[in-house]
């Protein structure tokens, strides 16, 4: 029986071998995940090669999707690269480079000392250090620590529900963009997405290389990326909800909630999603995942989603090949209990009068009325056709018959679609 969920994978120094990443495609990944955070062009350059290379001797269309480093703001240096912060505390956070200390210490990111305000907090190494806005100055701010703690160089910096005028593509990843598009990947997951024109952005580069058909994956991992929704799923190809630092923006009751809302959107509106960050994060050092690991990753299943994603599990984890084994076993099983008609009548209530949506209502019913009806054969060269059906989740698996392998691969991402 085919599995209709997909597995993303994070291709990291764990499995960075043609013998590792042959034992993960065999034992379930559909997409290979770079992440441009870390790694350099060459090392993602053999990294593709290799990838190209087993799927072609795997007779498998594995995809490989590129995820951009995004507009990440960062603290500057620290003297013994830290320091230590007292609760209580009053720091001056400044906008020229300085070597920074417990008093006074850089950010890089110059819009961010005209965009905040008195009462806004920053959030610094996952939210580790939490920092209070006190006094706004043209240069520099002061803030109260929140908590105790330790800040060291380089670190990343959230500020919640503050709307930073910073540019969308740093020239980091405008190169990476372009690198990618030269190494032929497949999808471009982009971080940090807030609003419709940081995918317009990217779709102009896109242009520009002549590759407009490589997929693009809006990741939401901020409020205003969660309360642009509609707008980003009108121009990206699909979405990725990063529970990570969408969990480090906003309050951890919300994320499920997020989750399940990102994902009904997403299928309401025909747009494939991916579910990711810490699913089955307890095996990048034990053989065997937490009861909760496997319901959540049951859970996502059942709200909807296309596909699941790891990242240090297979990227730096001890047991890379069994976190795939792992989730290729739950979604079997949860696939078996999906309630296929209720899924079907909910996606037709909320469908739109189009011919695409009609065509894919009309094959769905049909084969829910055709109890030895065992595929759906999709004819197309694009994937649209295979797009239309699989937005109305039919039990049976979708082949898709194309005479484009970079279609082939494109669809390696969606829900129940296999081409062929």
């Amino acid at each position: 029986m085919k599995r209709k969920t997909k597995i993303v994978c994070t291709i990291g120094p764990a499995v960075d071998s043609e013998d590792m990443i042959e034992k993960l495609i065999i034992a379930g990944m559909n997409v290979c995940r770079l992440n441009f955070s870390h790694g350099t062009r060459a090392e993602h350059e053999n990294r593709i090669s290799m990838i190209r290379s087993l799927s072609k001797k795997l007779k498998r269309f594995v995809g490989i999707m590129a995820d951009t480093k995004g507009p990440e703001i960062r603290t500057g240096d620290f003297t013994n690269n830290q320091v230590f912060l007292k609760k209580g505390d009053l720091v001056t956070v400044v906008k020229e480079r300085i070597l920074g200390d417990e008093k006074r210490f850089h950010i890089a990111c110059p819009e961010l000392f005209t965009d905040v305000k008195a009462g806004d907090f920053l959030l610094i190494d996952d939210g580790k250090i939490k920092l209070t806005v006190q006094e706004v100055g043209p240069d520099s701010f002061t803030a109260i620590v929140f908590n105790s703690g330790i800040i060291k160089s380089k670190k990343g910096v959230i500020v919640p529900n503050v709307k930073l005028s910073m540019p969308f593509i740093s020239t980091k990843d405008r190169e990476d963009i372009i690198f990618a598009v030269k190494e032929g990947v497949d999808m471009i997951a982009l971080s940090f997405v807030r609003r419709k024109d940081d995918v317009l952005a990217v779709k102009a580069i896109l242009e520009e290389t002549n590759s407009p058909k490589i997929e693009l994956i809006a990741k939401i991992e901020n409020q205003e990326g969660v309360d642009n929704l509609d707008e980003i799923l009108e121009v990206a190809d699909g979405i990725m909800i990063a529970r990570g630092d969408l969990g480090v923006e906003v309050s951890t009751q919300l994320v499920p909630i997020y989750q399940k809302k990102l994902i009904q959107r997403a299928n309401e509106l025909g747009k494939p999603v991916i579910t990711a960050t810490h699913m089955l994060e307890s095996m990048v050092s034990s053989p065997r995942p937490t009861r909760a690991e496997a319901s959540d990753v049951a859970n996502a299943i059942l709200d909807g989603t296309d596909a699941i994603m790891l990242s240090g599990e297979t990227a730096v984890g001890e047991y890379p090949v069994e976190s795939v084994q792992t989730m290729d076993t739950i979604a079997l099983a949860i696939e078996e209990i999906i309630p296929y008609e209720d899924r079907l009548q909910k996606a037709i209530r909320s469908s739109q009068k189009t011919i695409n949506d009609a065509i894919g209502i009309a094959v769905s019913q049909t084969v829910m009325t055709l109890p030895k009806a065992q595929v759906i054969v999709a004819f197309t060269e694009t994937g649209g056709t295979a797009k239309r059906i699989c937005k109305f989740r039919p039990e049976v698996p979708i082949i898709a018959i194309t005479d484009s392998v970079e279609t082939c691969r494109r669809l390696s991402y969606y829900w129940g679609v296999f081409a062929s």
